[in-house]
């Protein structure tokens, strides 16, 4: 965000007269992120020793990627170095509105589920055991399936085989799977493997398909506008790309182009791209237009992102409120089941 800001001020600033290392000094000094303030000022430093903007913002992979750097070097080459930045800054405001998009849609049965297990936990702990109490003191009183199942995993989870309850070693177990999940996604097959299961996951997967196509028709498109060669393009849109899949159809796409061949058949032959954005591109390719072509498709994608998250949203929230009542209730009904059995025998005899 911090570098988003920066971006449009940049641009704003250099649009309207200010030269670039006047541009860098105002905005160091106005700068509230310590890091970003020593990036820029260094950044001034080393245009001022005679660097090109390109070559000092290179310095700082860790900040600016490569897209950044090329395309502020496409700009330099072209002498359109505001236009330019006000493309990046446009690119990372949408991306980032994109990127909230998604994230907005995942937050909320993530919050409803860590509340779930913590009043679970709770009521396990802490309800439970006096409730097993009170009715061990009524022999003879056969309790109900449900209660013997909720007693028995409160037992269980209190119980002290080794000194701490068993429900530390519950988590721990729980964090163990946590850790040795991330360290398989991180190895190329782990990596391939949730990334394609990502694309293809029920609802969530077809959000993350159309973000995907999004990144990656913005991406390019706003490269090659910028001037960006296209093969040089599709490597920066490959390495950015977030996703194995997608980063593996672009790079056979790298391929057919670099021997002279269309862009749409490895598209159309990974199985990622939609009809549409393969027709479109086909279009945008045939006129000449390829460039706009991707940016309309990244807008569309923007849009349908936008509506299956509000969509995803309204339908998530009834679900996760109805989980967390049967979750909550479930234990709630077990533990006063055997009382209702009780009151309802006590009528009977009487």
């Amino acid at each position: 965000k911090n570098l988003m800001i920066f971006t449009r001020q940049l641009a704003t600033l250099i649009d309207s007269g200010l030269p670039l290392l006047r541009s860098l000094t105002v905005l160091a000094k106005q700068e509230p992120n310590p890091v970003l303030k020593g990036t820029v000022n260094s950044l001034a430093e080393s245009v001022q020793g005679g660097s090109t903007f390109s070559e000092s913002l290179a310095q700082h992979p860790k900040i600016f990627n490569k897209l950044y750097v090329n395309m502020v070097k496409a700009g330099e080459l072209g002498g359109v170095l505001e236009i330019v930045l006000n493309r990046l800054a446009e690119y990372q405001e949408k991306a980032q509105k994109l990127k909230n998009k998604i994230v907005s849609a995942m937050v909320y049965p993530v919050i409803v589920m860590f509340i779930a297990v913590a009043i679970l936990i709770f009521l396990m702990i802490f309800i439970v055991p006096k409730f097993k109490e009170m009715f061990a003191d009524m022999p003879g009183q056969q309790l109900p399936l449900i209660s013997r199942i909720v007693f028995g995993a409160s037992e269980f989870m209190l119980a002290r085989p080794f000194v701490v309850p068993n429900a530390v070693f519950i988590f721990i177990f729980i964090g163990f799977l946590i850790f040795m999940f991330k360290m398989w996604s991180n190895t190329k097959g782990g990596r391939i493997s949730v990334d394609k299961a990502k694309l293809h996951f029920p609802i969530v997967g077809d959000i993350q398909r159309k973000s995907a196509v999004s990144r990656f028709a913005r991406t390019l498109g706003t490269l090659v506008t910028s001037g960006v060669p296209i093969l040089q393009a599709l490597n920066i849109t490959r390495d950015t790309a977030g996703n194995v899949i997608i980063s593996k159809a672009i790079d056979k796409v790298h391929e057919a182009v670099k021997e002279g061949e269309s862009i749409v058949t490895p598209l159309q032959a990974s199985g990622v791209f939609p009809d549409m954005v393969i027709s479109m591109v086909d279009v945008g390719e045939e006129t000449g237009q390829l460039p706009e072509m991707l940016l309309k498709v990244a807008d569309v994608y923007d849009d349908e992102v936008d509506n299956a998250v509000t969509a995803l949203t309204s339908i998530l929230e009834p679900i996760m409120i109805v989980f967390l009542a049967l979750v909550v209730g479930s234990v709630v009904f077990a533990l006063f089941l055997p009382l209702i059995q009780v009151i309802s025998n006590m009528g009977q005899s009487t």
